[in-house]
């Protein structure tokens, strides 16, 4: 039970700063309006960097299903623990978003566009196209799992023996390195979810939260960063299982 807390609470506080920053860029009279790209990917892998730090001795810190789900068909997670960590990132993805709503009621308030309103909790492509798309989120997730694969080996182990593993094997500064250039390299196309939780939970806040003139949820692009970041991590682990084993 403690390490499915600990998922909720270190996706809750992934998603806050990573919906923050987009906020913070984004919306109408913020601080940081027109912050740019490099601002938003900086945000998120600094979002990173703090759910790794509280939940990696608990939990190992997956804060992400793609990471779960290819660690488990790696065999180095017990499957019979991922139902558990999956809901408790979905949740945590959700109170992330509510919380980043809160703070920034006023500027959704005041920020008349729709679309820019659904861009703080929900990702889209630049250029709609749904296969590359899907190729866009499949490569950025395939990339963090393969790496995080060859810097972890998939082993972790302590003096009460092995560990349930994730982002935290790496190390905080590691992985929030690795999402920034994630982001900054592959973002660009599909805002890079690279990670299904991240994308639904705020989705289905955005879809069941009083936004003030909230337009569409866009329920008909939601399968991409759902399925694109399965697929990637999923694939990484077979490979390295290929090339390690």
């Amino acid at each position: 039970m403690e390490a499915y807390v600990f998922e909720f609470i270190a996706t809750a506080i992934l998603l806050l700063m990573g919906c923050s920053v987009v906020a913070n860029v984004i919306l109408k009279d913020t601080k940081g309006h027109g912050g740019g790209w490099m601002v938003i990917s900086t945000g998120w892998a600094l979002g990173v960097y703090l759910g790794v730090v509280v939940a990696a001795p608990y939990s190992g810190a997956h804060l992400n299903p793609a990471v779960t789900i290819s660690l488990a068909v790696y065999g180095a997670f017990e499957w019979s623990l991922v139902p558990g960590y999956l809901l408790a990132q979905l949740f945590g993805a959700f109170i992330g978003a509510f919380i980043t709503w809160v703070n920034y009621k006023d500027h959704f308030d005041r920020t008349e566009d729709s679309n820019t309103k659904l861009a703080v909790f929900a990702t889209s492509p630049a250029i709609k196209n749904a296969p590359l798309n899907l190729v866009a989120e499949l490569t950025g997730t395939f990339v963090l799992l393969f790496v995080i694969f060859f810097i972890t080996d998939a082993e972790l182990m302590t003096d009460e023996g092995s560990t349930p593993i994730g982002l935290g094997a790496v190390g905080a500064i590691p992985v929030a390195f690795l999402v920034w250039v994630i982001g900054l390299s592959l973002g660009g196309t599909t805002g890079y979810a690279i990670n299904p939780a991240r994308d639904l939970g705020p989705r289905l806040f955005h879809a069941l939260a009083p936004i003030y003139q909230k337009g569409s949820s866009k329920w008909d692009y939601a399968w991409i960063p759902i399925v694109g970041p399965v697929l990637g991590g999923v694939i990484a682990a077979f490979l390295a299982g290929l090339l390690m084993k």
